[in-house]
């Protein structure tokens, strides 16, 4: 009887497809799991307690509707509730935790043109002026591309995409048409492109969600030193709402941080709120 002898080009072709498999799927675990955000088991509760902040709210009741989002937000995060809070705050004319709130909101829905207007808007009453960095335009249009879709959704596509190249190396390796295989190589290398492509994507937006360090200033003011202590030269004063950036995380107490145009300084930490 014949045997059919082995081809060691599918077998490097598998491989190949196993090797990006591999971080593709284990992506997806990920991903899901950052970007899940619910609200507990008892789910009537938390639509009645929402509904009540809700009602709150409208009846000017700013005080009650913050504490009542607060405790929501105890049971899971959500854009809308911290975009609520912050509306709250506003009307309390706290800005700095306004602003928190707005951040946090955008942090998990970065595409909300609402949530980016009442930012601005509550940044607008504070004393320090932030001047946000100049992105290179195909850095913002990767940004506004990148926010189209949840986490979620581009570790779908990614996956999909990928299983369509799968297909067509299948076709390209195994057909028999000349013609269509060259159709199904191009095919592949498209889709092979898009998958990484949603896959870099899906790992950008994963990192926006779990590398916090990012923070608003909570107090009236405060002075920025040289160094972690009490007795640093004092090199410039920070004012409630304004965001910087943690340099270093090491310490407790201080926290190294990094404004926009380059001013680094120590913080003591009570004073911060991580966004």
């Amino acid at each position: 009887m014949k045997m059919k002898r082995h081809n060691p080009t599918h077998s490097a072709a598998f491989s190949l497809i196993l090797l990006f498999a591999l971080p593709l799927f284990a992506q997806e675990g990920d991903t899901l799991s950052a970007q899940s955000f619910s609200f507990g088991a008892d789910s009537t509760h938390t639509e009645l307690s929402k509904a009540l902040a809700d009602s709150a709210y409208s009846a000017g009741d700013y005080a009650t509707a913050v504490d009542l989002y607060e405790r929501l937000l105890t049971e899971g995060e959500s854009a809308a509730l911290h975009y609520n809070l912050g509306n709250a705050y506003y009307k309390e004319e706290d800005m700095a935790h306004a602003i928190l709130n707005y951040e946090r909101a955008l942090r998990l829905d970065p595409s909300n043109k609402d949530i980016r207007f009442n930012l601005d808007l509550a940044r607008s009453k504070t004393i320090d002026r932030v001047s946000e960095k100049m992105e290179i335009f195909f850095v913002r249009w990767f940004h506004d591309f990148a926010n189209m879709l949840p986490i979620n959704t581009w570790a779908w596509v990614a996956i999909v995409t990928f299983l369509l190249f799968i297909c067509s190396l299948a076709v390209f390796i195994f057909g028999r048409k000349r013609g269509v295989k060259k159709l199904f190589f191009i095919f592949a290398c498209l889709f092979l492109v898009l998958s990484m492509c949603a896959n870099g994507i899906g790992f950008s937006q994963k990192k926006r969600l779990t590398v916090r360090d990012t923070a608003i200033v909570m107090d009236p003011s405060v002075v920025v030193r040289s160094t972690p202590s009490a007795t640093g030269t004092e090199l410039f004063v920070l004012h409630e709402g304004r965001k910087v950036t943690i340099k270093d995380n090491a310490m407790t107490a201080w926290k190294e941080i990094e404004l926009e145009d380059g001013n680094v300084g120590w913080i003591e930490a009570k004073s911060l709120e991580v966004i």
